[in-house]
């Protein structure tokens, strides 16, 4: 990799196509080595909350719920140790950790920069993990396991048919494909379902596309300097051999194309003299053979 090349080019336009090339090359290696180190010495996002119990025990991240929403009623109702602590410290914090929105409160994180988590239901909170600017993240399990339903009148006749297509959807998975279909599938930050923590930036053609403008610019420079070395050696060589300036640049061309010199390492051109042959021939002068005999 370090050795260089015995032939090196003798011209403007070839010498510069070869530094562009070789800046090229080199910004492209650079690049892929840098995000190659840092893709392989990444270290995944260490939070310092993982859990309810986290929260519970410190005071320097404030957190909250929606003013008015099952989230509140679980803590206010809760009869674990860990979960009325933390209903405590919300009712009493000031400001108010209590929002009147869910948007407020995710924005209220966002604001917060790590100062702030907002205690919502897993199903928004997995959903605005996968809407941009993909700057939150879901810490921990759930703290606890509900379902959702269908209301219906009471002693509906739809009750029991409702019941049945529910069922059948869960048993079927469909209801998990249309999960995976709205909230991860067509997300903004990532498919699968991922964590955001777990991924890293790949190196994109966006991230590069300077580089090959100076290639592409490097290369038209080259073609351009070509263009006018041609132009001037075609001039000089129609002064040389006495022609026209278009039949040199028709023979320069010719010569570029085919390879063929004449003597000198010229093009050959109609009025170039062809090389003398040696051989045996006949002199004639003045139209009569000179026939050599014996005299008497």
């Amino acid at each position: 990799m370090q050795q260089g090349c015995d032939i090196s080019p003798r011209s403007l336009s070839g010498r510069i196509v070869g530094g562009v090339w070789w800046f090229f090359t080199l910004i492209i290696i650079s690049s892929y080595t840098a995000n190659l180190a840092a893709f392989l010495t990444v270290e995944r996002m260490v939070s310092p909350i993982e859990s309810a119990e986290d929260l519970a025990k410190q005071t320097e991240i404030a957190y909250g719920t929606l003013d008015a929403g099952s989230t509140k009623e679980f803590f206010k109702r809760s009869k674990i140790a860990v979960y009325e602590k933390m209903w405590t410290y919300m009712k009493s914090a000031e400001p108010s950790v209590f929002t009147k929105t869910t948007a407020e409160g995710v924005a209220r994180v966002r604001k917060s920069k790590g100062k702030f988590a907002f205690l919502l239901e897993s199903t928004m909170n997995e959903y605005i993990e996968q809407r941009k600017p993909c700057d939150t993240m879901k810490v921990g399990g759930n703290l606890d396991s509900k379902g959702y339903g269908v209301a219906t009148p009471k002693h509906s006749l739809l009750r029991n048919a409702v019941n049945l297509a529910v069922l059948k959807l869960n048993e079927q998975g469909l209801l998990d494909k249309l999960k995976n279909k709205w909230w991860y599938d067509k997300g903004e930050c990532g498919s699968g379902g991922g964590d955001s923590k777990d991924k890293t930036s790949a190196l994109s053609l966006s991230n590069v596309a300077g580089v090959f403008y100076i290639l592409v610019g490097g290369l038209g420079l080259a073609m351009l300097v070509a263009l006018i070395e041609f132009c001037y050696k075609s001039r000089a060589e129609a002064k040389r051999m006495k022609l026209t300036f278009s039949e040199a640049i028709r023979n320069k061309a010719r010569l570029s194309i085919t390879g063929s010199v004449g003597e000198n390492g010229r093009v050959l051109t109609p009025d170039c003299p062809k090389a003398v042959h040696t051989g045996t021939a006949l002199r004639q002068s003045s139209g009569l053979a000179v026939i050599a005999s014996d005299l008497p």
